[in-house]
């Protein structure tokens, strides 16, 4: 089944088918190794420093976009939009996060970029789910300590012809069993031009060819495979890539970390052409409703399937697990 309307090519589709200056800097978050309650494990902790500072480019390069969108449309569009920030702590010292939301701009209708350093005691539920997936070191009864850090982002381009972009980074560690990284970025549009997604698709071939030409195909297709509606037999969106379970052992020939770090880096500079080539065309009413219904089904798949929603909404902030949902007028989070 079509995960979306084909576009027409490099025009119009066929149907069916606050900071003002920027972002601020990087603030660091409770000192997580100051903590009695969690005894946190030194890869989380560094990591935690690169996870703030991925957040502040991040939404540099969104903003940035956003100014240069108002900027083409003149006086009479008004200011652009930039982040609001909420920052927040789990109590006993199990790790803190920074969600920074845009919303209502010319490029984002809707964005969100979370950072979360959290840590605690593996439940029996999340230990077998880890154990399950090839972790030998992980007690299926639970009870080890864990600590992890990641920075995510979901993008709701305020443009149907725009797609969606997500992408995460992230590593979690479990006391006397190892380190793991995980992450990724990927599109759903609404409408597919061929020639951004393969452009898109090129940019990550590329990135992951600098360290091993096999990752970009397995990555590849774990995406595929990852970001499946089973009930609709429909892929969610066009793909990208996506990674779990990397361990520095397995990872034979590249630094894992480094890895990671780079797709972290890059998440935004990935979809940035694909904004500036659509996201100033004319669209309909019926379009937008196509859009909607497309991110419905965006929705869907989160909720259903998605391994780390469920991880936050176990055991972490209810806003920070929903706010990449799309908010219109008068309305909450769809």
């Amino acid at each position: 089944m079509a995960v979306a309307r084909r576009a027409g090519g490099p025009g119009r589709p066929r149907r069916r088918g606050p900071e003002p200056g920027g972002a601020a800097k990087p603030k660091a978050g409770p000192k997580p190794a100051a903590a009695a309650a969690t005894p946190w494990l030194a890869g989380t902790v560094a990591f935690a420093d690169f996870v703030l500072e991925c957040q502040h480019r991040l939404c540099g390069q969104a903003r940035a976009l956003e100014l240069e969108l108002a900027a083409a449309a003149g006086k009479g569009g008004g200011p652009a939009p930039a982040f609001v920030e909420d920052r927040w702590e789990r109590p006993n010292g199990g790790g803190f996060g920074v969600t920074k939301v845009l919303q209502g701009g010319r490029v984002l209708e809707k964005g969100a970029v979370n950072v979360s350093v959290v840590g605690g005691v593996l439940s029996p539920e999340r230990a077998q789910t880890m154990s399950s997936r090839g972790r030998g070191s992980i007690d299926p009864a639970g009870g080890q300590q864990y600590t992890a850090a990641a920075v995510s982002l979901v993008f709701h381009a305020a443009n149907p012809f725009v797609p969606t972009l997500r992408g995460d980074v992230r590593v979690f560690e479990v006391e006397g069993a190892g380190q793991w990284f995980g992450g990724g970025a990927d599109l759903t549009p609404s409408y597919i031009f061929p020639d951004d997604v393969a452009e898109f698709h090129a940019f990550w071939h590329a990135l992951c060819g600098k360290y091993d030409p096999a990752l970009y195909p397995k990555f590849k297709k774990w995406c595929d495979e990852y970001f499946y509606i089973p009930a609709r037999e429909e892929h969610r969106g066009t793909g990208g890539i996506f990674f779990d379970d990397l361990s520095q052992a397995e990872a034979a020939g590249f630094d894992a970390e480094r890895f990671t770090k780079d797709v972290g880096m890059n998440m935004v500079s990935s979809w940035e052409p694909l904004v500036r080539r659509r996201g100033r065309l004319e669209f309909t009413e019926a379009e937008r409703r196509w859009q909607q219904i497309r991110r419905g089904r965006y929705v869907e798949f989160n909720l259903l399937y998605d391994r780390g929603v469920k991880f936050g909404l176990q055991g972490g902030r209810f806003e920070v697990s929903t706010c990449s949902g799309r908010a219109g007028r008068g309305r909450g989070l769809t």
